[in-house]
């Protein structure tokens, strides 16, 4: 009799249930090999011949075959796969708490190694001697992406000197102050960007063998932004200049001023750059009374800062590996980006608000 009889006969044996449960796993199971094993299956009772199957690409002759037998001595439990009864994963939970643990708080330095990262040969070694097992190279690499564990580039970061009690107590209190300032007040989170003529290098999707190049100036060109993101509506404010210094930083005072005409006081939230300390701003600040208040992050803790991570989609989306020939295309490009991400962000926090 020949195999498609077979699967044809034993197809007939199932109950409707079985049957439906087929079809289903053949749409949609998250489980690939299962899924395939069920097209196959289909296939034959739809009348395709084992020959068939195979010109179709997705299935090589001694696959449908073996599956196709499988089928008609066991049914349908004969579609699971059979390794599922090889006993537990050496990479049990205790092993993958390891794992995190190695890759969370140490370095290969910290081991013996001389390489400062981790690969995936150098984790089976220290895995190895600290649990006693050991696992292929395709093991670990599951193991990685079923624990979300990715390959990304580390930030740098300057440790701040403050004392952890006084640094936490700092934040504390500029949350409060958002969170509680009057209607008739506004709080803002400034900050300043560079923007380069020379573009900046970032990774990009590349065929293999190639590599993309990046057309620069040579001949290096700067402008400044200092900007205020409006930490209760989204809004942002900017203004451009030549040079970053004090007067860069006023100018943006008066741009809030003309943004906000009926704001009693104006809360910014900054760093401590020297700019936002001089001897000029003090007296421009004090030539504007109590009007504007200035309000200073922890040393070094621009994650506290609320624009930063609009200067960090600016430049992915404009600045990085951009090909403009000159610095007004160039601010054009800025502009028009900075334009939209001003809507996105009004949009984005009056849904926040609403929900």
């Amino acid at each position: 009799m020949k195999v498609q009889e077979q699967v044809l006969k034993a197809w007939r044996l199932l109950c409707q249930r079985e049957r439906r449960i087929m079809r289903i796993k053949a749409k949609g199971c998250p489980n690939a090999v299962l899924r395939n094993r069920c097209k196959i299956i289909l296939s034959l009772v739809a009348g395709y011949s084992p020959t068939a199957i195979v010109h179709g690409g997705c299935f090589s002759s001694s696959q449908v075959y073996r599956i196709a037998n499988r089928f008609v001595e066991h049914g349908l439990p004969g579609l699971a796969d059979g390794r599922e009864e090889n006993g537990e994963s050496k990479a049990d939970e205790s092993y993958q708490a390891a794992l995190l643990k190695v890759i969370g708080e140490s370095s290969p330095r910290q081991h013996g190694y001389r390489r400062p990262t981790w690969t995936q040969e150098l984790l089976v070694l220290v895995l190895e001697k600290q649990t006693g097992v050991r696992i292929s190279c395709t093991t670990m690499s599951r193991v990685l992406k079923r624990l979300r564990i990715r390959l990304g580039r580390p930030k740098p970061i300057v440790g701040c000197p403050w004392k952890k009690r006084r640094r936490v107590r700092r934040i504390k209190e500029l949350e409060r102050l958002v969170s509680s300032v009057p209607a008739n007040e506004v709080v803002v989170y400034a900050d300043e960007v560079d923007v380069h003529l020379n573009p900046k290098i970032g990774p990009d999707w590349m065929l293999r063998g190639t590599q993309k190049t990046v057309l620069t100036p040579g001949k290096n060109e700067r402008r400044y932004l200092a900007g205020a993101l409006n930490a209760r509506s989204g809004r942002l404010t900017w203004v451009e200049a030549d040079r970053k210094d004090s007067d860069l930083f006023i100018r943006q005072w008066w741009q809030l001023k003309k943004d906000y005409p009926r704001a009693r006081h104006i809360h910014i939230i900054l760093d401590n750059y020297k700019i936002h300390s001089s001897q000029r701003t003090q007296l421009a600040l004090a030539a504007l009374g109590d009007r504007v208040k200035l309000h200073f992050l922890p040393p070094y803790c621009p994650d506290h800062n609320r624009i930063e991570r609009t200067w960090k989609d600016l430049h992915d989306n404009v600045t990085r590996n951009h090909t403009c020939s000159n610095m007004k295309q160039l601010m054009c490009e800025v502009n028009d980006y900075l334009i939209n991400k001003d809507q996105q962000l009004q949009h984005k926090y009056r849904t926040k608000q609403a929900a």
